[in-house]
């Protein structure tokens, strides 16, 4: 490079005119380097704002704690979906790897550089400047002495001519020639000392120039070229490091997908739909097969307390339903709850009496009248109004319900109260470990006064004692629930020639299971059915079913006489126990006892209710 530049380099102009292309070059390489670094440092702000949208991405779709969405999460597909924005999670770590190694190997350290090679090239050109300027120097002194010592022998010459011609003139007088003599003697010497004084001047100029050319701007030149070879190399080595950052993070980034494909191969659908079914298992006994009703026989309708159906004065007849064994229409509910279900009162009930003793007046308020309908009419009402309390098929999440998860189905049932009576326990053993911790400290408060006083965990210890006390009550009484679910969970069915069930066509099973707020089921039907099942047989099947709990208290602020079905009696200040509140028409269920229970106008009595049972939902 020195070469080259040093054969073209015979004059100071052409070295001045070399030096100021080597200054924009080596400009030209810096500006190359900063731009550079401008590039890698904008790829850095990609990486990181690529990793931060993973994250925000993989934080959205992620479950919220304590949230419903976390019992999705227990199904293999949504697993594996977990586990893949877990890895994109750290897939965006990775990137965050590379725009941290980026700033610190490749920008951090050009930069520091950049600062470095402006020094150097700086120093360089500042020599190259100084050098030229010391040979520009002493080629001005040799000018110099070179005109002084032309001029000095002009003057000698001129000295001379003058004394020859004086000394030829024989009209000048002695005295004037020796002084031209003098004079031309005087030009002589001092052309001689001018000459000397070119002569070293020319030395020493063409020993500067000589070192100038061949040592101090060759070395320069070098400096030059090796700063700007480093600029090249380094140039590339962040090339290359730039390669490397990106390639240190593949077998991370490759592991993260590996793991997104185990998570996905680990996906297992008997395994899903196994959960499902465990999930949604009713626990129901699916209904028996219908038996074949002969309508060439003429039949009698039989009127009575167990029979479900009433003559009709068109003397239509109607379709039977029943079985020789134990039909299961209705689960759970009583003969006498059934019948006061199907009368129970649809008319506005009367208004409160006038007078300040309503039971002066003779037999009181008019209990609610009603034209007495054939009992398949109150049947199809029955099955055909839409229910409040919905089959668990409908249950929706977020509906609370009663405390002991009556309103669902009974496999349902045992499993919340199984997942609350070990939520319990897991309190209680919380509460324990609580209080022999406490019961440590102040064992060493005993023995070391000076680290506390004993008396101070006392307080805390009973009220340990007493939340681990109520906890205890809560186990037992869901201990005692799910007793009683398991207790009443069907067996399987065996096979026999006798039918166990008898269902009409087109009943839903939820809906068999379940008794709206107002008295009735969800079930269509197009025809009107005559129900005729044996009482024994019906009463048999109900009777062990447990009453409706109560929700309050009630006083009866006047007599009310229950004249219709579904009413019963209340005397002026008696006390009875609500089991179901009103439900806008104007009529409350009571209870006086286990055997006696109907509906009141609600005008008629003043209602304390529960606050822990208010608001739960009949189930019967």
């Amino acid at each position: 490079f020195c070469k080259a530049m040093w054969n073209g380099l015979w004059n100071l102009s052409a070295v001045e005119d070399q030096f100021d292309n080597l200054e924009k070059h080596t400009q030209w390489g810096i500006d190359v380097l900063e731009k550079y670094i401008k590039f890698v440092k904008e790829r850095t702000e990609i990486e990181l704002s690529y990793a931060k949208q993973l994250r925000n991405l993989s934080k959205k779709y992620q479950p919220k704690k304590n949230s419903k969405e976390e019992e999705e999460y227990r199904y293999t597909s949504t697993r594996a979906f977990l586990a893949t924005l877990n890895e994109m999670n750290d897939y965006a770590g990775q990137h965050e790897v590379i725009s941290e190694n980026m700033t610190s190997l490749i920008t951090a350290e050009l930069t520091r550089y950049v600062q470095e090679l402006k020094q150097e090239r700086k120093s360089h050109f500042h020599d190259g400047r100084k050098a030229q300027q010391h040979i520009e120097t002493c080629w001005k002194q040799l000018e110099a002495s070179k005109r002084r010592f032309e001029r000095d022998c002009k003057e000698a010459d001129r000295a001379q001519q003058y004394f020859e011609k004086m000394d030829a003139d024989i009209n000048v007088t002695k005295a004037d020639v020796e002084k031209a003599r003098q004079q031309a003697q005087l030009r002589h010497q001092m052309a001689e000392d001018s000459k000397a004084e070119y002569s070293s001047t020319l030395q020493k100029f063409n020993s500067e120039q000589h070192e100038h050319y061949y040592t101090h701007i060759p070395n320069i030149f070098q400096k030059i070229q090796e700063m700007e070879e480093r600029r090249i190399v380094r140039i590339g080595e962040s090339m290359k490091t730039f390669a490397e950052v990106d390639r240190q993070v593949i077998p991370i980034i490759g592991k993260c997908l590996d793991e997104i494909t185990k998570a996905a191969e680990s996906v297992d659908h008997k395994n899903d739909s196994q959960m499902v079914i465990e999930a949604f298992k009713s626990g129901f006994e699916p209904p028996g097969d219908v038996d074949f009703e002969d309508f060439t026989q003429p039949m009698k309708r039989t009127v009575s307390e167990s029979s479900l159906s009433n003559s009709r004065g068109d003397g239509k007849s109607e379709p039977k339903f029943g079985s020789k064994s134990k039909g299961k229409l209705w689960p759970f509910i009583k003969k006498n709850k059934l019948m006061s279900l199907l009368t129970s009162p649809h008319q506005p009930p009367p208004p409160p009496p006038a007078s300040a003793s309503p039971s002066a007046v003779p037999n009181g308020p008019q209990s609610p009248k009603q034209q007495k309908e054939p009992l398949s009419h109150r049947f199809n009402e029955f099955m055909t109004s839409k229910p409040k309390i919905h089959c668990f098929r409908s249950l929706k999440r977020g509906v609370t319900g009663p405390e002991d998860f009556s309103n669902l189905p009974p496999e349902q049932r045992r499993k919340k109260l199984q997942q609350k009576v070990d939520e319990l326990n897991r309190d209680i053993q919380k509460e324990m470990d609580s209080r022999d911790a406490l019961t440590k400290m102040k064992d060493v408060y005993i023995k070391n006064p000076q680290m506390g006083d004993a008396a101070s965990v006392d307080h805390r210890l009973a009220e340990l004692g007493q939340n681990i006390e109520k906890l205890r009550l809560e186990v037992q009484k869901f201990e005692g629930w799910l007793a009683e679910v398991e207790g009443r969970l069907p067996q399987p069915r065996r096979q026999s020639g006798v039918y166990e069930a008898q269902n009409p066509s087109g009943v839903n099973s939820c809906a068999q299971d379940r008794e709206s707020p107002d008295g009735s089921y969800t079930e269509e039907q197009s025809q009107e059915t005559e129900m005729k099942i044996p009482a024994t047989d019906f009463d048999d099947e109900f009777d062990d079913e447990e009453p409706l709990p109560t929700i309050g208290t009630c006083k009866a602020l006047y007599t009310f006489e229950g004249q219709n079905e579904g009413t019963i009696s209340v005397a002026e200040g008696e006390l009875l126990y609500v089991i179901e509140e009103d439900k806008g028409d104007g009529w409350t269920r009571i209870r006086r006892n286990e055997d006696e229970e109907g509906y009141v106008p609600t005008s008629y009595v003043e209602v304390y209710l529960d606050k822990n049972a208010k608001g739960a939902m009949t189930y019967i």
